[in-house]
C-alpha cells in the first residue's frame, strides 16, 4: 500500500509538536523522547511499535531530526498498524474524503469540512455588499455552495483584490451574460493574479475551479485569505510591532520573524502583560480557551482612546468545566469585538492550527493593542518596506512553491536553499547531496552568510571604501585640530563645537559602514535573483516553445513588432521605448494575440496624466493575465518604463502568443 503524502497542514502540526519536545532548539530529540513526541502530535501509536522504531533508530543514532520524524510518520501512514493512526489524523481535522483519486499519486484526496465552513462565512461577510456577487451570495456553509460559486471566477477575483488591493482591474472581470469562454477568461485572470501575489498555483487549473474540486479550491482560497490576513503583520507596515522587541535583540532580529512567529510573539506579549504563562503554538496550547480569554481581555478597548468606547470582556466563562462550553463562551466574547471569524468551538478544542492561526491574525488586525515605544534609541529609518522589484521577486518565488515560504527577501534566502530550488525551476541541475541543510553548525550568523554568498560587490564597495577613507581623513584632521589648537580656541563653545563636528563625522563613518554592509548583501542577492528571475523562467519557456532556440532581447522585440505589424498596430523600438509608458503597445499586442479583447473605449490614449497612465497600465496587466499570460510585473513598471520588467511582460505575452500559434 502506497504511503499517503503528508499535507502541508499536517507537516506544520508535526513541526509544532517537534518544537515542543526540542526544548533546547538544537534540531534534535533523543530516541527516548519519541513516545512523548507522538503524544505531543496527538497521534496514537501502540507502545510495541514505538519500541520497534526506537530499536531501528539505535542502529544508526541516538538522536532524531525533524525530517527523520516526518519520514517515520509518512511510512506509518502506509502500514496496517497505522489504521487508527490515519483515522486520528482525519478525526482531528474533520476530514472529508473526495470521490476519486489523484492520477499522479493514486491516493485519495480529502478536505476539511471545518475549513469549508470557515471560508464560506468569511467570504459571505467580506463580500456581502458587493453587487457583483449577489448571484451566489450568501452561500450556505453546510452545503457545497462554495465549490459551485467558485466556478465562474468572480468570487476568487474579488477575494484576491481584498487581500492585495488593485491586483485585478475591475474593468477586466466578466460579470454579466457569462459564457464558457468568458468564464474561462475570469478563471485565467484569477489564477494568474493569484500567482502574481505569491500563491502556489502550479498544480491548479481553470478546469479544477470550474468543476469545484474541493481540496484544490480550499487550498487556493486559504493561500489568498492568508496573504490578506498577514499583509499588515510586518514591521515596515506596523511600527508598533517594535513593542515586541525583547531584551538583547536587535531591530534586524525582529524584522526577520515570519508573520506566524510575530503573531505568536504578539499573543505571548499580551499573555505576559496579563500575568499568564506563554503558549508555543496555536493548536495544542490553546485548546482550553484560557489563553484566548486572557488575550481578548488584554486587547479589548478600555475607552482610553478618544472616540473608541470601552468593551468589557466577561471572564466568567473561563470557569466552565467542559472545554467545548468554555470555547463557546470565549467566542461569545470574541464576537463582542467583531472577531469571531474562522473558528467554531470544536475548532478551538481540536486545536485546528490553520483556523486558529486565521482567528488570531484577524484579532491582531482589528485590535493589536500595541503602542510604538517612545524615547528609545531606535534607527527608524532602517524600517523600510520592500521595493516593487523585491516584492515581484518574492511573489514569483512563492508562486513556484519554494519551501520554506519567503516572507523577507534577504533574511529568508541567506542560506541559499531557496536559490537552489529556483535553479531547478530554470533547469540548472543541483546536486543536493553536496548542499548543506539545516540544522547548520553554530558558526555565527556572519560566518554563515559569508560562506553562502555567491557574488561580490565590486564597484559599489570600491566607491564606499573610498568614501570611508575620506571620512577617516576628515575625522583625523578634526581630532588633530582639537588637540593642537585647543589653546587657541577662544571659548568653551568653540571647543565643544569642534567635538560636535568630530562626533558627527564619526556617525557618518558608522552609517557608511552600515550602508556598505547592506549594499553588499543586497547586491549579492540581486545578482543571484537576476539569474533566476521571472524573466529567465519565461525565457526558458520560450526556448521550449521554440525548440531550444536561444531567446534574446532582439528575438522578443522582433516577434512583438511582427505581431503588431500584422495587426496593423504601431511598433516599438526597444524595451525603453517611451510609448510604453502609456501601456498602448502592451494593450495593442494583447489585442493582436486575442482580437477584440481590449475595450479601447475604456482607455485614454492621448495627453495622458500620470494617473491616466497608471489606469491604462492596471488594465493592461490584468488583461495580459486574463488572456492567459502569467505576468509578474506591476503597473508602475510600465508607467516608469523599467526595461527589465517591461521585457518580462512582452516575454510572457510572446509565450502566450506562441502557444496559440
Amino acid at each position: 500500500m502506497a504511503a499517503t503524502p503528508i499535507s502541508q497542514e499536517e507537516l506544520e502540526e508535526l513541526r509544532e509538536a517537534f518544537a515542543k519536545i526540542d526544548v533546547d532548539n538544537n534540531g534534535f530529540i533523543s530516541k527516548d523522547e519519541l513516545n512523548e513526541l507522538f503524544r505531543a502530535a496527538n497521534l496514537p501509536l501502540p507502545g510495541y511499535r514505538i519500541r520497534e522504531i526506537v530499536q531501528e533508530l539505535t542502529k544508526t543514532s541516538d538522536n532524531l531530526t525533524f525530517d527523520e520524524f516526518a519520514n517515520i510518520v509518512h511510512g506509518l501512514k502506509s502500514t496496517e498498524v497505522a489504521k487508527t493512526f490515519r483515522k486520528a489524523i482525519n478525526k482531528k481535522e474533520g476530514i472529508c474524503n473526495v470521490a476519486g483519486t489523484s492520477e499522479q499519486s493514486g491516493t485519495q484526496h480529502s478536505y476539511s469540512e471545518e475549513e469549508k465552513v470557515a471560508f464560506v462565512n468569511w467570504i459571505n461577510k467580506a463580500l456581502e455588499k458587493d453587487g457583483d456577487c449577489k448571484h451566489v451570495l450568501p452561500m450556505d456553509p453546510d452545503s457545497n455552495d462554495l465549490f459551485t460559486a467558485m466556478g465562474d471566477g468572480i468570487i476568487l477575483c474579488k477575494m484576491i483584490n481584498l487581500s492585495v488591493p488593485d491586483t485585478i482591474d475591475e474593468r477586466t472581470i466578466n460579470k454579466k451574460k457569462l459564457t464558457p469562454f468568458t468564464i474561462q477568461e475570469n478563471l485565467n485572470l484569477a489564477l494568474n493574479s493569484a500567482s502574481a501575489i505569491g500563491c502556489h498555483v502550479v498544480n491548479i487549473g481553470a478546469e479544477d475551479l470550474k468543476e469545484g474540486r474541493q481540496h484544490l479550491v480550499l487550498g487556493l482560497l486559504w493561500q489568498v485569505i492568508k496573504i490578506g490576513l498577514f499583509a499588515d503583520i510586518e514591521l515596515s507596515r506596523n511600527e508598533a510591532l517594535i513593542a515586541l522587541l525583547r531584551d538583547g535583540e536587535s531591530l534586524e532580529d525582529l524584522m526577520k520573524l515570519s508573520p506566524e512567529e510575530l503573531l505568536l510573539r504578539w499573543a505571548n506579549y499580551h499573555l505576559e502583560e496579563a500575568g499568564c504563562g506563554k503558549i508555543n503554538n496555536f493548536s495544542s496550547d490553546i485548546k482550553d480557551s484560557k489563553a484566548y480569554y486572557s488575550i481578548l481581555n488584554q486587547v479589548a478597548p478600555k475607552g482610553d482612546e478618544e472616540g473608541i468606547p470601552p468593551i468589557a470582556i466577561d471572564m466568567s466563562g473561563i470557569r466552565e468545566k467542559e472545554d467545548l462550553k468554555r470555547a463557546e463562551c470565549m467566542l461569545d466574547q470574541a464576537d463582542r469585538l467583531g472577531c469571531r471569524q474562522f473558528v467554531m468551538p470544536a475548532d478551538v478544542v481540536r486545536g485546528n492550527p490553520k483556523l486558529n492561526l486565521a482567528f488570531v491574525a484577524n484579532l491582531f488586525n482589528k485590535y493589536p493593542a500595541l503602542k510604538k515605544p517612545e524615547n528609545q534609541d531606535i534607527d527608524w529609518s532602517s524600517i523600510e518596506g520592500e521595493t516593487r522589484e523585491e516584492r515581484t521577486f518574492r511573489n514569483w518565488m512563492n508562486s513556484l512553491g519554494v519551501n520554506p515560504r519567503v516572507n523577507h527577501l534577504y533574511a529568508d534566502i541567506d542560506d541559499a536553499l531557496v536559490i537552489f530550488q529556483l535553479y531547478e525551476k530554470i533547469k540548472v541541475p543541483v546536486d543536493w547531496d553536496r548542499v548543506n541543510k539545516p540544522p547548520y553548525p553554530k558558526l555565527g550568523s556572519n560566518m554563515k552568510k559569508v560562506r553562502d554568498r555567491i557574488f561580490k560587490l565590486e564597484d559599489k564597495i570600491e566607491e564606499m571604501e573610498k568614501h570611508m577613507r575620506e571620512l577617516q581623513e576628515e575625522n583625523s584632521q578634526l581630532l588633530s585640530q582639537v588637540h593642537s589648537d585647543s589653546r587657541k580656541i577662544k571659548s568653551q563653545e568653540e571647543h565643544l563645537q569642534a567635538y560636535r563636528e568630530m562626533e558627527a563625522t564619526n556617525k557618518r563613518l558608522q552609517d557608511s559602514k552600515k550602508e556598505l554592509e547592506l549594499n553588499s548583501v543586497i547586491f549579492e542577492v540581486f545578482s543571484v535573483l537576476n539569474a533566476v528571475c521571472p524573466l529567465r523562467y519565461t525565457l526558458n519557456i520560450l526556448e521550449d516553445l521554440g525548440d531550444g532556440q536561444k531567446v534574446t532581447d532582439d528575438t522578443i522585440v522582433s516577434w512583438v513588432n511582427d505581431t503588431l505589424t500584422q495587426a496593423g498596430k504601431p511598433t516599438i523600438s526597444s524595451f525603453k521605448d517611451g510609448s510604453i509608458s502609456s501601456s498602448m503597445p502592451v494593450l495593442d499586442l494583447i489585442d493582436a494575440i486575442q482580437p477584440g479583447s481590449i475595450r479601447y473605449d475604456l482607455l485614454k490614449t492621448e495627453d495622458l496624466t500620470d494617473e491616466e497612465k497608471l489606469n491604462n497600465a492596471k488594465y493592461a496587466i490584468s488583461m495580459a493575465r486574463k488572456i492567459g499570460a502569467r505576468v509578474y510585473a506591476l503597473p508602475e513598471d510600465l508607467v516608469e518604463v523599467k526595461p527589465k520588467m517591461v521585457m518580462t511582460v512582452f516575454a510572457c505575452l510572446m509565450a502566450r502568443g506562441m502557444k496559440r500559434a
